[in-house]
C-alpha cells in the first residue's frame, strides 16, 4: 500500500485512499495545489462555496500533471441547480470533466432528490464519472436510492477516531458505499490528547500520522488539509508502518462523537 493505491467504488472506477482537502486554502492556492501535485497527492477536494476552484484550475494547469493522473472531487450545494452548478464548477477549474460531484450536504426538506437527479443527469452526460453525497445520514441515503435507484459512491462526512459512528461504517460497508474522511485530523483540536500522544510515540511518528493512518486501515479516506510543504509531506508519510488491531481498537474507543462543526450530521 502506498500514496498511489486505490479502492474500488461501486460502479467498478477507482478511487485514491488519500487526498488533499482545500477548505479555507484561499491563499496561494495554485502554488499550493502545485506542491501538492509534484509530492504526489492523487487527489484534490474542493467545493463551489470554497472560493478554491479558480486557484486549483490555475495549480493543475502549472504542474502540468496529465488529468488521467489526477482525481478531482467537488460539490454541488444544496440551495443550486445541480446539473447547472456541476457547469459551473468545471468552468472554474478549467476541466472537461470531474471524477466525483457530491452533493455537499442535505436540504432541509429531505434528501434533495431534485438534486441528484440533476447529477444523475450529470453523470449521463459525461460531466461526472461518479456521483456521492456528504453530511447524509443513512435514512437519507435510503431515500435517495429508493427514488431514483442510483447508489452513491462516497458519503464524505467528518471522521476521526474522535468523532465517527461504527453504524455508518457497517451501513456503508454493507451499501458497498466508501467513506471519505474529512477533518480526520480533528482540525488538531485533539492533536496533543495524551493518549494519542502515547501511540503516536511508540510508532515514533507524529499524532497527525497515526489519526490518518487508522483512516487508511479502517479503509475509510482521509482528505487532510495543509497549505505548508513540511505538513504536506508529513501527511503522506503514513505507508512505512502499520498500526496494530490493538492499537486500532485503542483509537477507535476514543470516539465521543466529537466534531468540529459541534455535531454529526450522520449520526
Amino acid at each position: 500500500m502506498n500514496k498511489k493505491s486505490t479502492l474500488e467504488l461501486n460502479t467498478g472506477n477507482l478511487i485514491p485512499i488519500i487526498g488533499l482537502g482545500t477548505w479555507q486554502l484561499t491563499q496561494n492556492t495554485a502554488d499550493i495545489i502545485a506542491t501538492a501535485l509534484d509530492l504526489g497527492y492523487p487527489m484534490i477536494d474542493t467545493s463551489s462555496d470554497y472560493g478554491t476552484q479558480p486557484g486549483i484550475g490555475e495549480g493543475i494547469n502549472k504542474s502540468g500533471i496529465p488529468r488521467e493522473h489526477l482525481y478531482l472531487v467537488t460539490k454541488v450545494e444544496e440551495t443550486d441547480d445541480a446539473y447547472e452548478r456541476t457547469v459551473s464548477n468545471l468552468e472554474e477549474l478549467q476541466l472537461e470533466y470531474a471524477d466525483l460531484m457530491l452533493i455537499h450536504r442535505p436540504p432541509d426538506t429531505g434528501a434533495g432528490i431534485d438534486l441528484w437527479n440533476g447529477l444523475i443527469k450529470a453523470k449521463k452526460d459525461g460531466l461526472v464519472l461518479d456521483i456521492g453525497v456528504s453530511n447524509y445520514s443513512t435514512d437519507l441515503i435510503d431515500e435517495l436510492v429508493e427514488a431514483t435507484g442510483e447508489t452513491p459512491v462516497v458519503n464524505q462526512i467528518e471522521w476521526s477516531p474522535f468523532g465517527h459512528s461504527l453504524d455508518m461504517k457497517e451501513y456503508c460497508d454493507e451499501k458497498n458505499i466508501r467513506i471519505q474522511a474529512y477533518s480526520p485530523l480533528t482540525r488538531m483540536k485533539k492533536r496533543d490528547d495524551r493518549r494519542l500522544l502515547e501511540i503516536a510515540a511508540r510508532y515514533e511518528k507524529s499524532p497527525v500520522q497515526i489519526l490518518l493512518r487508522w483512516n487508511i486501515q479502517l479503509g475509510t479516506i482521509p482528505i487532510p488539509k495543509a497549505n505548508q510543504e513540511e505538513h504536506l509531506k508529513e501527511n503522506l508519510d503514513i505507508f512505512d508502518f502499520e498500526i496494530s488491531e490493538k492499537d486500532m481498537e485503542t483509537l477507535a474507543g476514543f470516539n465521543e462523537h466529537y466534531s468540529s462543526l459541534g455535531s454529526l450530521p450522520y449520526v
